[in-house]
């Protein structure tokens, strides 16, 4: 594998060359062949590279970003199937929540009651400095509508399990790290449609209980297959039984809905209620998921170390589509709008570090609370956009954004490692 990534790095070397010649030469077509071509080798060949192996999943979110934007109509549709489409997106965004969820346990939720003030803090922290600093920036730099409703949208998002990863190579409070994120993944189906209200109503038009339902969809219901999951590895035998008799439950009324109760209760309850009743399928699905997942887990014991990577290819393949579907609206603010991210991220930092220490947290949970601040769901983004139908403009702050948020938070964390082993206190 190391002589492939190192001939890839050749490759991509050889690419750069080759795109200042199709520059200089005007060569529309070469220019954009060799783009891909070299963003997709140095994708790989990177990994050869000892000190940014760390960055390889960056750079094939890079990759994802040239591809979209040098042959956007290969990403938007395949035959008269529109890539784009609100199920299409809500399962690739299960698929990516539900790898990200394998990485938690039911353990995780557990901490919320030893790690008291810390949460509250990084709770309070998240939806309020993100969300305001995200409304702030649109109010300075006038983006479209719709774009500014999805620079909101990322900023009141929940922390995405990214911060875990981030924390765990500085070397910071990790307890407190999985405790946040777990936290703000549990409020995010109540306060992130609220922000998106009072914060965005005037720009896009928020339906609260629409969007909520859509979270729950998005997030919950993914985590919840996968806490399943945990919770099978070590139940009793009384836990298993339990299971087992809710997943049949669970089969018999998917059944009941398929074979015609759905279009039945359709013209007898409210709408109201046909929605709590669509997401109590999406958790009877997800015990479902759970167990069967479980199941193949016996067989293949190693398949949860690479869900991470499924979680990887859907959100590679939404940023593709995403990038693509808003590449004409990227080429006229893409730069303003990777420098809002720049501005936003860094304040998430500094803000969510800073205010720790102020309120009294030790310096290894206030680098804890950066992270957790700083770092956002930008698959949550991604996928709110995509069930809106708005993927081209209110999704591509997510597309921009998440790239950056790897990168810098990969090098803050490195940092802040890097200080730790030298036995530096101070910040």
């Amino acid at each position: 594998m190391l002589i492939i990534r190192k001939i890839c790095l050749a490759f991509a070397v050889a690419g750069i060359a080759l795109l200042a010649f199709a520059w200089l030469t005007q060569a529309d077509v070469l220019f954009k062949a060799a783009g891909l071509g070299t963003a997709l080798a140095w994708a790989v060949g990177i990994g050869a590279i000892p000190r940014l192996q760390g960055y390889q999943y960056t750079a094939w979110i890079v990759a994802a970003v040239v591809a979209g934007m040098t042959y956007p109509q290969s990403f938007l549709h395949v035959g008269d199937f529109d890539l784009r489409n609100k199920w299409l997106i809500l399962i690739v965004v299960q698929f990516v929540m539900f790898g990200m969820g394998i990485q938690m346990s039911l353990r995780d939720f557990s901490e919320l009651a030893t790690s008291g003030k810390g949460v509250l803090i990084g709770l309070c922290s998240h939806f309020t400095i993100m969300p305001l600093t995200g409304f702030a920036l649109t109010k300075i730099f006038h983006f479209d509508p719709e774009i500014a409703a999805g620079i909101i949208l990322l900023g009141s998002c929940s922390s995405g399990l990214a911060s875990n990863v981030m924390v765990y190579i500085a070397r910071a409070n990790l307890v407190l790290s999985v405790a946040v994120t777990a936290m703000t993944t549990l409020a995010a189906p109540f306060l992130t449609p609220f922000l998106m209200k009072i914060l965005a109503g005037t720009l896009i038009h928020i339906r609260f209980l629409d969007m909520m339902m859509e979270i729950i969809k998005i997030v919950i219901v993914p985590i919840g297959a996968a806490l399943v999951h945990d919770f099978l590895k070590t139940a009793p035998t009384r836990g298993r039984r339990n299971v087992y008799s809710l997943a049949l439950v669970s089969l018999a009324w998917l059944g009941a809905l398929v074979l015609g109760m759905w279009s039945s209760l359709g013209g007898v309850v409210s709408e109201a209620t046909l929605q709590s009743l669509e997401v109590l399928s999406f958790f009877a699905g997800a015990v479902i998921v759970g167990l069967a997942y479980h199941w193949i887990t016996l067989s293949f014991q190693n398949l949860d170390r690479y869900m991470p990577y499924v979680s990887m290819f859907g959100i590679i393949y939404f940023t593709t589509v995403t990038t693509a579907a808003g590449r004409d609206n990227l080429l006229q603010v893409g730069f303003l709008l990777f420098f809002v991210s720049v501005v936003h991220n860094s304040a998430g930092y500094f803000f969510g570090y800073w205010l720790s220490r102020l309120l009294g947290l030790d310096k290894a949970s206030a680098r804890t609370m950066a992270f957790e601040v700083g770092l956002q769901n930008g698959g949550m983004a991604s996928g709110l956009a995509g069930t809106m139908g708005k993927l081209g403009t209110v999704g591509l702050a997510a597309a921009v954004f998440s790239p950056w948020m790897n990168i810098s938070g990969s090098i803050l964390a490195n940092y802040w490692r890097k200080r730790e082993g030298d036995g530096k206190a101070e910040f």
